[in-house]
């Protein structure tokens, strides 16, 4: 294979002593004029500019697969499948050895070669599931530097549980059991056989250290991800000084107008849409709207939760009350459509869109988890609006996820003095656009900035005026405007 004069069309890495003579030759002139750089014995670069260690990392599968051919990519680098932090874990042959690149430490442990599950990449191997969840589970001098904690591979396991179901799950422990054999792995099968169980709910949880890992065992299993879209916003919200706006409407007439236009827009925002006096009808009239009766009871049970204690103003103090408060203003919200289970948790996955909410499975888990950060926050709107995210984000019923999200925290203002929030129909967007920035980007800034203004905004209406008057009130800002591109929200 002749080498180009130009290095410029030379491959980025070279490798020499691969019986090739008059190759290597060329390589170690070009070298020696500067035209190339070694980066280790037989490695060498055409790439004068970049620094060795990004080139090395750039193309660690063709490095290791020179160096250490037939090696398995196994241990904690099994599951990671690339170097982590600068190293890199290959099981190959008897000795025990370290090779140390730029940027790169290749950690070289004696051990059997490919087995079955095992993938052929470039000219080495990386290690099947099974096989990096026995090595994992490895104890002894030296093994704690290249296995993943104890409590992720717990976490792993249960993420594995909750997608492929009890039949994979059970099939995979039977693949690692055989594969023990194979690799001398016995005591480490019993290690994880013990933690199957436990996750199957077989076998005592005792033997189970994580967090996630014990709630599904405790038949409480949560999402991981989601929790870290939790801490995020948790953080966020500590980390941030935010208004405190007294309740002007919570009395009398101001009390009725609010939570009727609370309860009007909460709807019209999901897609219950009504003129305002037929919303007036069904809620000061008490007569249904022709054909419409599911929709009727819509807004009819919004109002009545967002008007009356417990469901205004006392919020839940334990995690089990907050479910069972949860549950109940569903069933309040959505009594007439029965179709749709109110009150009850889902019992299949929904989603919005290309969102995918947290599994059916896994809701009560992280609805708990969601209250411990809920409790945790001290500012009354940090907590109305950690409230919000948590149930949105976990989306626990078939329907009414958003007026129940919303009942919730303005509960959790109300019961602090605090000024509930309206999003009217003009605000749509800019309400859903951050909590989905929020959500798949973990950007909390515009959620908070968002609901700071809208609660502003919500304040700055004298709800005591006739009804009729508050709406003109409320048309004059845009509120009920629909055409987005061409109204924006007004303050009075």
């Amino acid at each position: 294979m002749p080498i180009p004069q130009n290095t410029d069309t030379l491959p980025e890495v070279l490798f020499t002593g691969k019986g090739r003579p008059a190759f290597d030759r060329r390589i170690l002139r070009l070298a020696e004029k500067g035209r190339l750089r070694r980066i280790y014995q037989g490695i060498y670069t055409g790439n004068l500019e970049s620094p060795l260690e990004s080139i090395v990392l750039r193309h660690w599968g063709d490095i290791v697969s020179h160096l250490l051919p037939g090696g398995v990519i196994a241990y904690r680098s099994g599951r990671d499948t690339c170097p982590v932090d600068g190293r890199i874990h290959v099981v190959r042959g008897r000795t025990p050895r370290v090779l140390v690149l730029p940027g790169l430490s290749i950690k070289v442990i004696p051990g059997p070669g490919a087995v079955d599950g095992d993938v052929p990449y470039k000219g080495i191997f990386l290690a099947g599931q099974a096989r990096w969840l026995l090595e994992n589970l490895a104890t002894g001098r030296g093994v704690a530097e290249r296995v993943i904690p104890r409590t992720e591979l717990e976490a792993e396991l249960d993420r594995i549980l909750a997608i492929h179901g009890e039949q994979r799950f059970n099939q995979l422990r039977d693949t690692c059991r055989a594969l023990a054999d194979t690799l001398g792995r016995g005591k480490e099968f019993q290690r994880l056989d013990g933690i199957m169980g436990a996750l199957l709910g077989s076998h005592a949880s005792r033997k189970l250290r994580g967090k996630q890992a014990l709630a599904r065992a405790a038949g409480r299993p949560c999402d991981p991800d989601r929790l870290a879209l939790f801490d995020g916003l948790f953080a966020s919200l500590r980390a941030h000084s935010l208004p405190e706006i007294p309740a002007t409407a919570d009395v009398g007439i101001a009390l009725e107008n609010f939570t009727f236009f609370e309860a009007y827009f909460s709807n019209y925002i999901e897609g219950t849409t009504f003129l305002v006096s037929e919303a007036e009808t069904i809620v000061f009239g008490g007569r249904l709207i022709p054909n419409r009766s599911e929709d009727s009871h819509d807004i009819l049970g919004t109002f009545e939760a967002a008007l009356r204690p417990p469901w205004r103003n006392q919020p839940p103090q334990t995690a089990d009350d907050f479910l069972l408060w949860l549950k109940n203003v569903n069933a309040l919200v959505m009594r007439a459509r029965h179709d749709k289970n109110p009150g009850a948790w889902k019992t299949r996955d929904n989603q919005a869109g290309s969102t995918l909410f947290v599994s059916h499975e896994r809701v009560q888990g992280t609805l708990r988890e969601g209250f411990e950060r809920i409790e945790a926050l001290q500012d009354p709107l940090a907590r109305a609006l950690m409230t919000l995210f948590v149930v949105l984000e976990v989306h626990p019923f078939m329907d009414g996820n958003g007026r129940t999200a919303r009942l919730a925290m303005n509960c959790m203002l109300s019961a602090a003095g605090q000024m509930r929030i309206i999003v009217p129909t003009v605000y749509r967007e800019d309400y859903l656009l951050p909590l989905k920035s929020l959500s798949n980007h973990a950007d909390a800034a515009p959620y908070l900035r968002a609901m700071t203004r809208i609660q502003a905004w919500s304040a700055a209406f004298d709800y005591s005026q006739p009804r009729p008057a508050l709406y003109q009130a409320l048309r004059q800002c845009n509120a009920f405007e629909e055409d987005l591109r061409n109204y924006r929200l007004l303050f009075p």
